[in-house]
């Protein structure tokens, strides 16, 4: 299990913006080349617990949850879940593979267990839904010792 102190309200947070209407979330539009990355660690690299992330943005600006300006979002980390075939028109869901940053945060420090792991990073507006297009980073693999 992954322990990140601001789950609880990243949750509560969450389940407010699940609560919405359907026809109330459509997606946010995201600045044309706006992009998140992932600065540390590299891809490939071999770290040790607790492993800190840290989390970068292109075009666009970082604000907490439930704050709706125009070219901002606030990331989520996602943990060993494939890009490929994932649903960008639903809510960003809170569990030990999306892990949120509602607060605006910009790096997180945490245990992972032992093994490889594929992370990446996913820019959600006010009420955690992806832009559209998605803002996120290429995934990075890591190995934890």
């Amino acid at each position: 299990m992954i322990a990140v102190p601001s789950i609880r309200f990243a949750s509560l947070l969450l389940a407010a913006a699940l609560a919405l209407p359907a026809a109330a979330q459509d997606r946010t539009p995201a600045p044309e080349g706006a992009r998140a990355y992932i600065i540390a660690p590299e891809e490939g690299a071999t770290v040790s617990n607790p492993v800190t992330i840290r989390f970068g943005l292109d075009g666009m600006g970082v604000a907490p949850a439930g704050v709706d300006h125009m070219g901002t979002g606030h990331h989520h980390l996602i943990i060993n879940v494939p890009q490929e075939g994932y649903d960008f028109s639903v809510a960003v869901p809170a569990d030990d593979n999306h892990i949120h940053f509602g607060g605006g945060q910009t790096e997180v420090t945490l245990d992972l267990p032992a093994g490889t792991h594929t992370l990446w990073l996913l820019l959600g507006d006010a009420a955690h839904l992806p832009h559209e297009p998605p803002v996120m980073s290429e995934p990075v693999s890591v190995t934890v010792e």
